[in-house]
């Protein structure tokens, strides 16, 4: 008398990215693993956190910058909700300071897009074990900046104005502060940064993640 062998479970996977082509790859990849399935996609943070409290999904890899929101206040937003979420990260670019944003919200994975598929599944695996996975490139670049100072909440925005084309008195005007106080936080940021001037400020820390446009 033989008994009947029951497969072991898929591991089920939610993609939150906005780019078509990114998507339908990793469609295809998930899709040509014996023990992973996808469950559901999504093209925004919005939709993302739909999809998410909908399927209940085993691990979600989400892209650091979405069309809404930033894939980060979604990730807080996650696991606000659900304290098991495992979530990877996906990005394009090393900023160390994006890396850590993400870790310390509770991402269980950071990864590069122009990552091999291979280490995506990899990363998977791990995570969906219980083990947080961290490519080495993505490890070492985060090393190098390791010491350096964190900007603020306050000094984020006010780099973000500035690199919208905003002078002191504008952002001073936006943030309902006195123009001195932008100026002295200016000068924090550039000696945190290591920028000789405004736009040094804000080439470094469009390149480390810090803001983007």
């Amino acid at each position: 008398m033989t008994t009947a062998m029951t497969a072991p479970a898929r591991i089920r996977i939610l993609t939150v990215d906005d780019h078509p082509l990114f998507r339908e790859g990793i469609a295809a990849v998930i899709a040509a693993q014996a023990d992973m399935e996808l469950v559901a996609q999504a093209a925004d943070g919005e939709e993302g956190l739909r999809q998410f409290r909908s399927v209940k999904p085993d691990i979600t890899l989400m892209d650091v910058r979405l069309p809404d929101m930033s894939g980060i206040d979604v990730l807080i937003a996650l696991c606000s909700e659900c304290v098991e979420a495992r979530v990877i990260m996906l990005s394009t670019s090393q900023g160390d300071m994006e890396i850590r944003r993400a870790m310390e919200a509770g991402a269980r994975g950071f990864l590069l897009k122009s990552m091999p598929a291979k280490d995506i599944l990899t990363a998977i695996r791990w995570v969906h074990g219980g083990r947080k996975y961290m490519a080495p490139e993505v490890g070492s670049h985060l090393a190098e900046y390791f010491t350096s100072e964190a900007l603020t909440n306050r000094e984020v925005q006010i780099l973000k104005l500035v690199a919208s084309g905003k002078r002191n008195r504008d952002v001073a005007d936006a943030l309902s502060i006195s123009e001195e106080t932008v100026k002295v936080h200016m000068r924090h940021i550039m000696d945190k940064l290591g920028a000789h001037d405004r736009a040094e400020a804000v080439m470094i820390a469009l390149r480390r993640g810090v803001i983007w446009v």
